[in-house]
This record gives C-alpha cells, sequence and structure tokens, in this order.
C-alpha cells in the first residue's frame, strides 16, 4: 500500500548571501535580503517525489510555517511535484522568536492531522544550524528516527536508511511511520520547468494558524546577542625557515 509523505520547507536566506548582524546585535538583516527554500529541505522534496515517482507514495505534502512569504516557498516545492501544501503562519514578533521546539510541535501536530506515514526533513536549516527538528518530531511522535540519510529504500511498511557516521556509513531499518531527515548525498535536486511552475499555482494550500493546531509556539530561551565571528588577519612571507621558526616564537605558538 502506498504511503502518505509530510515534507517540511522552510524559507531560509539564500546560501549566496553575506550574513549581516543588525546594529542593535537583536539579530541578522532580513529586509531586503533573497530568500529561498532550504538546500537540506530541497533534497528532501526532491526524495519525496522520487518515491511517488516509484509508486511507493500516492501523496506527498509540503509544509512550512512562517510569514505569508512562506508561501512563495510552498509553491516552489508544489512546482517541484508536491500535490498540496499546508501553510501554518506566523508572523512578526512569534515569528522572530519561533524556536526548534515550536516548529516540531507544529509538523507533529499536522502530522497527526494527516495521518502521514513519514515526515521527511532536511537535517538543519543553513541559516541557524540548530540541527534539531527532525529529532524532536520523533520524540513528539514517539516515532522512530532516521537522520541525515544518503539512501533511502521503503518496501513493506519499513524504511531502510542508510546514514553517514564518523568514519563511514551505516545501514538502519525502522518501521513506518517514522521520521527520516535528509543529508547531501542523497540526491541531486531537479528544476521546477514553466509548465510546472504554472500548474503549481492552481495547486491546493490550506492555511491555519498554531492556534487552529492547538501548539503554543512561546519562545523557552532568549537570545541576548549576536556577533559576527572576528575578521581574519592577513598572512604575512618569510624569506626563510629560521624567520619562520621566530616568529612563531614571538606569538608564543610553539
Amino acid at each position: 500500500m502506498a504511503i502518505r509523505i509530510l515534507v517540511g520547507v522552510k524559507r531560509a536566506i539564500d546560501y549566496a548571501v553575506k550574513i549581516q548582524v543588525k546594529s542593535d546585535k537583536s539579530g541578522v538583516v532580513t529586509e531586503g535580503v533573497k530568500h529561498s527554500m532550504n538546500p537540506f529541505d530541497e533534497i528532501a522534496v526532491e526524495e519525496a517525489i522520487r518515491l511517488k515517482e516509484k509508486k511507493v507514495a500516492q501523496e506527498v505534502i509540503a509544509f512550512s510555517c512562517g510569514p505569508a512569504q512562506c508561501q512563495e516557498t510552498l509553491r516552489t516545492a508544489l512546482a517541484l511535484g508536491a500535490d498540496r501544501a499546508i501553510h501554518v503562519e506566523v508572523a512578526g514578533k512569534d515569528y522572530e522568536t519561533l524556536q526548534p521546539l515550536a516548529i516540531s510541535k507544529l509538523i507533529a501536530a499536522v502530522a497527526k492531522k494527516e495521518n502521514v506515514d513519514l515526515v521527511l526533513l532536511g537535517k538543519l536549516a543553513i541559516d541557524d544550524d540548530s540541527n534539531q527538528t527532525g529529532q524532536m518530531v520523533a520524540g513528539l511522535l514517539s516515532w522512530p528516527q532516521a537522520v541525515f540519510a544518503s539512501k533511502v529504500e521503503i518496501k513493506d511498511k519499513k524504511a531502510e536508511v542508510m546514514r553517514e557516521i564518523d568514519g563511514g556509513s551505516e545501514t538502519i531499518r525502522v518501521k513506518l511511520p517514522a521520521v527520516i531527515t535528509t543529508d547531501l548525498r542523497l540526491n541531486q535536486p531537479r528544476f521546477a520547468n514553466l509548465p510546472s511552475i504554472q500548474k503549481a499555482k492552481k495547486k491546493p494550500m490550506a492555511k491555519m494558524s498554531p492556534k487552529d493546531l492547538g501548539v503554543d509556539i512561546k519562545p523557552h530561551q532568549e537570545y541576548l546577542s549576536y556577533e559576527e565571528p572576528p575578521k581574519r588577519q592577513g598572512g604575512g612571507r618569510v624569506a626563510s625557515v629560521d624567520e619562520l621558526i621566530s616568529k612563531l616564537k614571538e606569538k608564543g605558538l610553539i
């Protein structure tokens, strides 16, 4: 029997943008900055679409939470092949303080509501690098998890996942329903063509709020300050090995 997949897509600052910290150090500048789908989520969407093309999945539902602009990211997922989308709107100050635990609760609530068999997420988002959401979703749902997937095969309501570990890889098997997070080597995401982009405009997108799902998104921790990493000092040249050793001794490095 074909499964139903919920795939998370996050609207993040584009990977090619140079991040700048606000002058008051309360966060990073997002106004007027290019955003796109989190690259690891692109991989999750691609894998979900491939599973549907193999007739393993019967439906792919794209999910995102955030301001109205998240709908553009969801439309991208629909253009790539997702069947429908769910947007949980979180705006203003609530969005600025939205943390992985709250996002995990929203995803878990939607997974229950939609009665899905598999939650596919990127292993992390490139804006905060938290690497927490997938694991917490699995914990909240009491579902097995397979994280950092580099290969996924699903058969007879079980998922066999090859995942990268220190010094190599391991293959684990989990029963569905389950949560899987994707790593870079899992696949190469496709590009949406123009006809698919046009069709995506007509695909259904449900809108709801955290309150509709009975989820409290109040933050449990406060970020006090954001700092840019120190700028690297320029290098220098030395004329000989003796001079190099002398300079290293001056700096107390040897």
